[in-house]
């Protein structure tokens, strides 16, 4: 496929424009000729002028879907380059990779990231994927497009142990493991053709500013999202952590009658109905729920103490939850150790309007955050 930079020319879009504009303001944060900007940034002007879905905030293997095109968004200062930049984080598998070494544990990380990049494109209905590059050099950026494939466990090779880090190949690419960080990281290599954005950086963006403001009006931003009034985060495990073997994603296990097979719900602990008792409907009232590719189920909180969220028919859950998005097998249990391979254990609910709400996975810890 063309380049993001000829898409962008051909179509007259805003691509190149916004990202000078916000590179031109750098006399902002540093006096450095290097432009800056940051990587949020850098995202939702991708997402805007290409009209992608913005996945950032699930924090998933993708930071974008461009008509099923999955891109990994990069932006970072590449002098010579060749740059080495994070990919993914495995803090909660910390305690299992310490298990290995060597080649060993370059395969252990093949196989958490694939599985990861797997999820997403799952979740997100991907076909393909790309990295899209951000590289901020001396007074110009330079885009450019690279692979995005998983990691060949079979053909890695050149596999160097350092006191801090684990070095290896896979026939593709060069990618090194910091221990204390439990981080992966990967090399990228700038292409000569890749397109240049030459940057004039401003040298008193202040009075730029000041005048810009005295006189235009702008339309302001809508208040931004409330906790508890427009969203709330759920687990997807139970007390002290642990999905039981027969409740919540396990309820299909449960004993005492005949059991579905797709019988499954969503925890929604009590704390919840204390702290934001007017977020969800009335037990047993539907409502549209929608799932990341645009499917819309039908809801309802249940059971005693409204401690259920299912939808009719409950198939269609545990349908995406246990088989799209956790890759289950029926019969197969859900556990925490599943969900902390795949770097989620919690959903965050947003909310339209009482009968329209909206449902995506959110990484490990992030229930205990919303919590807190």
């Amino acid at each position: 496929m063309k380049s993001f930079a000829e898409i962008d020319i051909e179509n007259g879009g805003n691509y190149l424009k916004l990202l000078s504009a916000v590179s031109k303001l750098s006399g902002l944060f540093s006096e450095s000729s290097t432009p800056f900007i940051n990587y949020r940034v850098a995202e939702n002007i991708f997402c805007r002028s290409f009209d992608a879905d913005n996945l950032s905030r699930s924090d998933t293997a993708f930071d974008a879907n461009y008509n099923k095109l999955g891109i990994g968004l990069k932006t970072f200062i590449s002098s010579n380059d060749r740059s080495s930049e994070k990919i993914a984080e495995f803090n909660q598998l910390s305690k299992e990779l310490k298990e290995y070494s060597g080649k060993k544990l370059a395969v252990k990380l093949a196989e958490f990231r694939n599985e990861r990049m797997e999820l997403a494109r799952r979740l997100y209905n991907i076909e393909n994927s790309l990295y899209h590059i951000v590289a901020r050099k001396d007074s110009e950026l330079v885009l450019f497009e690279t692979d995005y494939e998983k990691i060949d466990s079979e053909r890695i090779k050149s596999v160097k142990e350092r006191n801090a880090s684990l070095q290896f190949e896979d026939g593709r690419n060069i990618y090194s493991f910091n221990y204390s960080k439990s981080t992966l990281f990967r090399q990228f290599i700038t292409p000569k053709e890749a397109f240049k954005l030459p940057i004039e950086i401003i040298k008193d963006p202040y009075s730029l500013l000041l005048e810009l403001f005295e006189e235009k009006e702008f339309e302001l931003l809508p208040r931004k999202y409330i906790k508890g009034v427009d969203y709330v985060i759920l687990p997807l495990y139970g007390r002290k952590r642990f999905v039981f073997e027969n409740s919540g994603l396990n309820q299909w296990n449960a004993g005492g009658r005949k059991r579905n097979i797709g019988e499954v719900y969503i925890p929604i602990p009590k704390v919840i109905h204390d702290n934001y008792p007017n977020f969800f409907p009335n037990r047993d009232v539907k409502f549209n729920l929608e799932i990341p590719t645009k499917e819309i189920f039908s809801a309802k909180v249940c059971q005693d103490n409204s401690k259920a969220l299912m939808t009719d028919p409950n198939k269609a859950l545990s349908d995406w939850l246990l088989r799209t998005v956790l890759h289950l097998k029926e019969g197969e249990l859900a556990t925490i150790e599943k969900l902390d391979k795949l770097g989620f254990d919690s959903v965050i609910i947003t909310k339209k309007d009482n009968a329209n709400f909206n449902i995506d996975i959110m990484k490990t810890g992030s229930f205990e955050s919303f919590n807190q």
